[in-house]
């Protein structure tokens, strides 16, 4: 079970810097039609970035990974009801396997903690 709590970790926390990382990155046509698309401003992409990022490195630690993964829980679930206002079903859909990943990351708990 630590193997897989490990490597749940690791993709977890991969994704979110990932996703911190490229809000820094200029962005292409598609991009910057979604996010108008789901009510997001420009302006704001660079402070989801940073709460990203700061999410991201959050999980690593077993002294603050239930809270980084419910931040991490959040946002996703953020970002499912901007969908779902902006009437994309289909990318509210999409994320949901992503929500499950932290919960069940706080169910499978730090396999480092105490």
């Amino acid at each position: 079970m630590k193997i897989i709590s490990i490597l749940l970790i690791l993709i977890s926390s991969f994704l979110s810097l990932k996703h911190g990382w490229d809000t820094f990155q200029p962005a292409n046509a598609q991009q910057s039609k979604m996010m108008a698309d789901l009510g997001i401003a420009e302006t704001i992409m660079p402070y989801f970035g940073v709460f990203s990022i700061i999410i991201g490195l959050l999980i690593l630690f077993p002294q603050t990974f239930f809270i980084g993964n419910v931040l991490n829980a959040m946002t996703i679930l953020l970002i499912m009801a901007f969908s779902l206002r902006a009437g994309i079903i289909s990318m509210a859909l999409l994320e949901i396997p992503f929500l499950a990943l932290p919960l069940l990351l706080i169910w499978l708990k730090h396999p480092f903690a105490q």
